[in-house]
């Protein structure tokens, strides 16, 4: 087994999983010993990604099994492994907003950037190695997921420059192309259970003392997703959160609606300005939890 193990966050998602395996390769191409896991299967769109690029999901993992890790887009513990408090975190790569705390010293490298994968690509780029084109494709598409090809309101100028560079590595010729039936192919609900809705995509947060679950789910049809509602809200209740906030995000149109259950109502309408009608809330051109729903929360809670 490897010295080190590289891991993103719970329920991952394409950044997270593209991160995982980038971090790996570069701290490998350093001279490292590590491993890329992960903290959970891939979700539709993440496997489209690994079948297009003929590769295999990585090896799933609840605690880690090496004295030292390697986190990849996240820093806090309520998305880490069960036991991150027992193990020395050697680097962090991440977008997010920090609440890390640590013993020992460690390389951090965070920005306000899209993804993770635009991170490590000029982490590539600095230590002057090759991105192979099987990595490029991998970090072309966690960019591409968590900007929502470009769209997002977290995309950065070093997103945009990095994207067209990652996928002629990659030998992707039409971008837009391949990026929509990226996306797309994680749109396919119908087969997914509401359970596996509301966990495909979901973290936690503490809010002024509020414990927060916001899950996410995308789609191109609102709608078809509400028309769940019922079943939704019973899994919901099921979970036994304080407060849980189910955004449905239309990727093709960048507006979303959420489902609210939670002991909050007025602080939910608050937040966004908005009026809950039926446990549901209209938040127009909303598509980041991390730069759009977050924040007011926070600053309402």
């Amino acid at each position: 087994m490897a010295t080190t193990q590289v891991f993103g966050h719970k329920n991952p998602d394409t950044d997270t999983i593209a991160s995982a395996i980038a971090a790996s390769y570069l701290l490998n191409q350093q001279g490292g010993d590590t491993e890329a896991v992960a903290q959970g299967e891939p979700n539709a769109e993440t496997q489209f990604v690994l079948d297009y690029f003929k590769l295999a999901p990585l090896r799933v993992i609840t605690k880690a099994e090496t004295d030292q890790v390697v986190l990849v887009d996240h820093n806090e513990a309520a998305q880490s492994v069960d036991n991150l408090a027992e193990v020395q975190v050697t680097h962090i790569y991440d977008h997010h907003k920090f609440n890390f705390k640590n013993a020992t010293p460690l390389y951090i490298v965070a920005k306000p950037w899209g993804s993770v994968s635009t991170i490590l690509y000029y982490e590539f780029k600095q230590a002057q190695l090759d991105v192979t084109p099987q990595l490029a494709g991998l970090m072309a598409s966690g960019l591409i997921s968590d900007t929502l090809l470009l769209k997002s309101p977290t995309t950065t100028e070093w997103d945009r420059q990095a994207l067209p560079e990652l996928a002629a590595l990659a030998g992707i010729d039409d971008i837009n192309a391949y990026g929509i039936d990226m996306l797309k192919a994680g749109t396919d609900l119908s087969t997914r259970t509401d359970q596996q809705l509301l966990d495909g995509d979901a973290k936690s947060f503490d809010m002024g003392g509020h414990q927060f679950r916001i899950g996410q789910v995308n789609t191109v049809d609102i709608d078809a997703v509400l028309a769940r509602q019922a079943g939704l809200e019973a899994a919901i209740k099921s979970e036994g959160y304080e407060d849980f906030l189910f955004i449905i995000t239309d990727i093709l149109n960048s507006n979303s609606k959420a489902i609210y259950l939670g002991d909050a109502p007025e602080a939910i309408e608050a937040a966004f300005g908005k009026k809950l009608d039926h446990d549901v809330i209209d938040l127009p051109g909303v598509v980041s939890r991390k730069k759009q729903v977050v924040p007011p929360l926070e600053k309402q809670f």
